[in-house]
């Protein structure tokens, strides 16, 4: 029997206007698995990731996250069971990193918030700083605290931009390695935005590689060096980077 993917999109187009962000675009997650979706800036990613969370309605095309159709009320049914991180997303300032955790909880709906607030302090080493208002945090602090948000409910599905951004190479480490047992133990499904390079290929089974809101290539990390006769996932990518449109495709 075909496990069911806990990300399932369609021939899934996004227009801004004449602009086409995303451009008839298909891929699966499994349960557990964790995939790369990379490319530059302008590739589609921001815009893919938005559609999945429900934020943005495609213009075509369907996106299924566990077994709920995002672009129709299924997805506040849904939503619950999945989250988001990027360091990119500013934590109420004022607030203390155990309130900023706690106001979220609490829209989960969490049950034993504190317990659980704590519990990922202790995992992602936040207990120094529970108390500290986020406006004081260093931009690695904060990193580590969006991603303690983005676990609080246990998801089932995790989208993840960049998230070992402004991280020192030990803590940098410490979240991959966090990362790898989550979704190992939880069967959650991940999907990666990131630039870095050893990050993705350490994280990723899989990795997409998209270009003017295609994508242009897909496979894990040895099926790419293979097709592209290169040494590094970095090589790849600029080769499909630089190409012209019609030679990536």
């Amino acid at each position: 029997m075909t496990e069911t993917p806990a990300i399932l999109v369609t021939d899934l187009v996004k227009d801004y206007g004449d602009v086409r962000a995303v451009d008839g675009i298909g891929f699966t997650v499994a349960p557990g698995e964790v995939v790369g979706l990379l490319g530059g800036n302008g590739a589609g990613k921001t815009t893919t990731i938005s559609m999945l969370l429900g934020l943005l309605l495609p213009t075509a095309g369907r996106i299924e996250v566990l077994g709920g159709d995002m672009t129709g009320g299924a997805r506040f049914a849904v939503l619950p069971r999945m989250n988001f991180a990027s360091p990119y997303v500013n934590l109420p300032y004022r607030l203390t990193v155990f309130q900023n955790l706690k106001v979220y909880g609490l829209l989960y709906g969490i049950k034993g918030i504190d317990a659980r607030i704590r519990g990922l302090a202790r995992d992602l080493d936040l207990e120094p700083f529970l108390k500290t208002p986020a406006r004081k945090l260093s931009s690695g602090q904060k990193t580590r605290v969006t991603l303690a948000k983005a676990l609080l409910n246990e998801p089932e599905v995790l989208l993840l931009d960049e998230p070992t951004a402004s991280l020192d190479p030990d803590t940098g480490d410490f979240v991959r390695a966090y990362l790898e047992t989550y979704a190992r133990e939880s069967g959650c499904a991940i999907l990666l935005a990131s630039h870095n390079m050893q990050e993705v290929e350490r994280l990723c089974g899989r990795i997409m590689i998209m270009k003017r809101g295609r994508i242009h290539a897909e496979g894990s990390p040895a099926d790419l060096a293979r097709r592209f006769g290169r040494a590094s996932l970095e090589e790849i990518f600029l080769d499909i980077a630089r190409a012209p449109s019609e030679a990536a495709s």
